[in-house]
């Protein structure tokens, strides 16, 4: 066998994992980064059955899906429970998380130490462009809710369901 699961090599994978309701170009700048570092990555979309999202998490896979079709090695998966039970299911040996500011840090610190606590899952650290370091899917949902102009926060086919789904109120 030859490539990258011949003898003495093994494929390198990661995990981009959130509720990308709805994904933005923040988001999507961390998932092309990571795919350039990585064999394989999984953009894991959290399905968090007490909260109502504006999307169904089978819109936001589809979305996903078409906004990453160019990373031929991404691979989108909903996932429910532990992080670190998805990684452990595919030999995932990382997860990527984007840091916009210091304070994600805290909050991603204490989450990185649990995880390699539980099951030796190392995160990554990836500083967020400074064009989105103010960027989150609620600001977006908020703004375009206002009808403000966020066509340079998401990408076209985002923009295009979030403001057919605003429409339908």
């Amino acid at each position: 066998m030859t490539g990258p699961e011949s003898e003495g090599s093994q494929v390198r994978r990661a995990v981009c994992p959130g509720s990308f309701d709805p994904i933005t170009n923040g988001h999507l700048d961390i998932i092309a980064r990571a795919s350039r570092l990585y064999d394989e990555v999984y953009v894991a979309v959290m399905i968090n059955k007490s909260k109502k999202g504006l999307f169904e998490v089978e819109e936001r896979i589809e979305l996903i899906r078409e906004v990453t079709a160019d990373y031929a090695n991404v691979r989108v998966e909903a996932f429910h429970g532990l992080l670190v039970d998805f990684c452990k299911q595919r030999d995932i040996p990382a997860i990527v998380k984007g840091l916009r500011a210091v304070s994600d840090f805290d909050y991603e610190l204490q989450m990185a130490q649990m995880n390699i606590g539980l099951t030796g899952v190392e995160t990554l650290f990836v500083p967020t462009n400074p064009t989105y370091s103010f960027l989150s899917s609620s600001l977006v949902k908020e703004v375009a809710a206002w009808g403000g102009d966020v066509s340079h926060l998401v990408p076209p086919a985002v923009l295009e369901a979030l403001n057919g789904r605003l429409r339908q109120g």
